[in-house]
C-alpha cells in the first residue's frame, strides 16, 4: 500500500471532490494505514448522482446527489487483486533494494559475470601482446614495459569519464528520467572524443621524450622499440576514449552483456593479428601495436552500436555549457586524482624495475602483466556497486539498510574471489614461466616476487567493492584524499624497499599500497558518517545536469 498525496479537486467538480494520486517520486513509504489506491477519473452525469469512471475497470466512485461526501468503492475484490499485482510489479522494478543477501549475490553473480570479461578483455591483449613478444626478444620484451605505460596506464587516467558516465546515467536512471539520460551521453561523448585528440597530439610529438626520461640514459636501448609501439598504438586514442564513455553508459543501465560481445570480438582479432604478424611475418613489437590498435578502433564502432541498439543516440556529441562542464569536473575532478595517484604508483614501480637490468623489469613486465589479469575481476564488482548502489541510496526505492546488504554481499564475493585468484594467478608463473619467457635469469627474479605477488592479489577485489560503493555514494572527496596519501604511503615504502631488496622490495610496497586503501575505504564506510548510514543526502548531492 502507498501512502497517496492530495492534489487540487478537477474543475467543475464540487470542492469537496478530492483526488488522491498515487506518486511514487515523491513517496515510497509502507504503510499498514494507507488509504485504497485509487485513481485519476472523468465524471459523467447520471440520473440521480455522478458516477466517476477509473481507469481500471471495475472500479467507480459513486456520489449520491443527496450526499457530497459519501463515497463507495465498488468491486472490492477486484482492487484487492490489483493492489497485490502492483506490489508484484513493484517488487520486480525495485531491483536489489527488496531481495534477500543471497537473490542479491545471485543478480551480482549474473551482472558481473559479462563484466568480467569486459575488464578482462584489456589485460587479457597486453597480455597476449607479452606472451608472442616474449618469445621472440628478452629487448622488446623489457620495452614493453615503458611501452605500456604511455599506452594501457594512461588510459586509467581517463577512468574518470567512465566513473562518471557510469555514475550519472545510472543515477538518472533512478530518477527516470530518459532525456537527461541522453544528454549526459551525448555531453560525455564529446569530452572522451577531445580528450582522445588530445592524447593523440601529444603522443605524436612528445612520445619519445617522455619515453627516454621514462627509461632514463641506463635503459636509452629500450627507446627505439618502445616508441614504435607507442607511436603506432597512439592512433587509437579517440576511438578508445568515445568507446570508454559508450561501455560505461551501458554498464550504468545495467546491460554487461553488450559490450562484452564488442570486446570479445576485440580480443579474437588482437590474438590473430599477434599470431599473424609477430610470429610468422616477423613483425615484432610494431605487429603487436598494430593488432591491438585495430582490435581497439572496433571495439569503440560495436561499443557505440551497442549503445544506439537500446534507443540512445551514440553518434549524438553536444559540446557542454559552463554549468555542465562545471558539474562533471565536480564528480570526475576528485577522480581524476584519484586515478593519478593509482597510476603514478604502479609507474614508480616500473621506473624503479626499469632502473634494476634488463632482466629485472623483464619479470616485473611478465608479473605485473598477469596481476592485472587477475586484479581486473575485482572491477566488476565496483561497477557492479556504482551501477546498483545509486537506486537504493539516491532512488525512489531509497533504502540504506538494503545497501549495506548489497556491501556485504560484494564483500563476501570479493573475499572468496580473491583467495581462488591468488593461488590460481601464482601457479601460473611457478608452473609455467615457459609462456613468457624461457630466459632462466628472467624466470628466477619471476619467482622472486610470488609472495607479495599473492598478498596483492588477495585483497584487490574487496577493495574494489568498497572503493566503488563510495563512488556511487559520491563521496569523491574522501576518496581522491585517501588515494592520495595511500600513494605517498607507498611512494615511500618503494623508495626505501626497492633499494635494499630489489624487485621483491617493489611488490611488498605495493601490498602496503592495496592493504591502505582497502582499511581507509572500510573504516569510511562503517563510520556514522560515511555514505551507508548518514541520512543527509545534501552531502554528496551532484547538481542535475540541465538540459541544452
Amino acid at each position: 500500500m502507498q501512502i497517496k498525496t492530495l492534489i487540487h479537486p478537477l474543475q467543475g467538480c464540487s470542492p469537496s471532490l478530492i483526488i488522491l494520486n498515487k506518486t511514487p517520486a515523491l513517496a515510497r513509504f509502507q504503510s499498514s494505514f494507507s488509504p485504497p489506491s485509487l485513481r485519476f477519473f472523468t465524471t459523467n452525469i447520471l440520473h440521480r448522482g455522478v458516477k466517476t469512471s477509473c481507469i481500471s475497470p471495475g472500479k467507480e466512485l459513486i456520489f449520491d446527489e443527496n450526499s457530497d461526501n459519501s463515497i463507495s468503492l465498488s468491486n472490492n475484490g477486484e482492487e484487492k487483486e490489483e493492489e497485490e499485482e502492483e506490489i508484484e510489479l513493484e517488487v520486480k522494478r525495485g531491483g536489489l533494494e527488496k531481495q534477500s543477501i543471497w537473490s542479491q549475490m545471485k543478480e551480482i553473480v549474473m551482472f558481473t559475470g559479462p563484466a568480467t570479461g569486459l575488464w578482462l578483455c584489456g589485460p587479457l591483449m597486453s597480455l597476449i601482446d607479452t606472451a608472442v613478444i616474449g618469445q621472440g626478444s628478452s629487448v622488446e620484451l623489457a620495452a614493453l614495459g615503458p611501452g605500456t605505460v604511455m599506452c594501457d596506464y594512461l588510459t586509467y587516467v581517463f577512468m574518470f569519464l567512465s566513473i562518471a558516465t557510469s555514475n550519472m546515467v545510472a543515477t538518472s536512471l533512478a530518477r527516470q528520467d530518459k532525456n537527461e539520460v541522453q544528454h549526459q551521453i551525448s555531453v560525455l561523448l564529446f569530452v572522451g572524443l577531445a580528450c582522445g585528440f588530445l592524447m593523440l597530439l601529444f603522443t605524436r610529438f612528445f612520445g619519445s621524450w617522455a619515453l627516454t626520461a621514462f627509461t632514463g640514459p641506463r635503459n636509452v636501448h629500450l627507446v627505439p622499440a618502445a616508441n614504435t609501439y607507442v607511436q603506432i598504438r597512439s592512433f587509437a586514442w579517440p576511438a578508445v576514449l568515445v568507446g570508454l564513455v559508450a561501455q560505461s553508459a551501458s554498464l550504468g543501465m545495467k546491460d554487461s552483456l553488450g559490450p562484452l560481445k564488442a570486446l570479445a570480438v576485440a580480443s579474437a582479432i588482437n590474438g590473430i593479428g599477434d599470431i599473424a604478424l609477430c610470429s610468422f611475418l616477423g613483425y615484432g613489437i610494431a605487429g603487436a601495436a598494430w593488432a591491438t590498435m585495430v582490435s581497439q578502433v572496433v571495439s569503440a564502432y560495436m561499443m557505440i552500436q551497442s549503445l544506439n541498439n537500446k534507443g540512445y543516440n551514440a553518434f549524438s556529441f553536444s559540446v557542454p555549457s559552463n554549468n555542465e562542464l562545471a558539474t562533471i569536473l565536480g564528480l570526475a575532478g576528485p577522480v581524476f586524482i584519484t586515478m593519478i595517484a593509482k597510476v603514478a604508483f604502479y609507474s614508480l614501480i616500473i621506473y624503479f624495475a626499469t632502473s634494476m637490468g634488463t632482466n629485472t623489469v623483464a619479470a616485473h613486465q611478465v608479473m605485473i602483466q598477469t596481476y592485472g589479469m587477475c586484479s581486473v575481476w575485482g572491477e566488476p564488482l565496483s561497477q557492479t556497486a556504482q551501477s546498483f548502489m545509486p537506486e537504493l541510496i539516491y532512488g525512489v526505492n531509497r533504502s540504506l539498510v538494503k545497501a549495506r546488504m548489497l556491501l556485504k554481499s560484494l564483500l563476501l564475493i570479493g573475499s572468496t574471489l580473491g583467495l581462488v585468484l591468488g593461488t590460481i594467478g601464482a601457479s601460473v608463473p611457478w608452473f609455467f614461466p615457459n609462456i613468457f619467457t624461457s630466459d632462466k635469469s628472467v624466470i628466477q627474479e619471476m619467482h622472486k616476487v610470488l609472495i607479495p605477488y599473492i598478498l596483492a592479489i588477495v585483497v584487490s577485489p574487496s577493495t574494489h567493492s568498497l572503493e566503488g560503493t563510495l563512488l556511487a555514494g559520491r563521496d569523491v572527496k574522501f576518496f581522491s584524499i585517501s588515494m592520495s596519501g595511500c600513494f605517498l604511503l607507498g611512494a615511500l615504502v618503494l623508495l626505501f624497499a626497492s633499494r635494499g631488496y630489489g624487485l621483491p622490495g617493489c611488490w611488498f610496497a605495493l601490498v602496503c599500497f592495496q592493504s591502505a586503501r582497502f582499511l581507509l575505504s572500510l573504516w569510511r564506510l562503517l563510520s556514522p558518517d560515511g555514505t551507508l548510514y548518514s541520512e543527509d543526502l545534501n552531502r554528496y548531492k551532484m547538481e542535475k545536469l540541465k538540459a541544452a
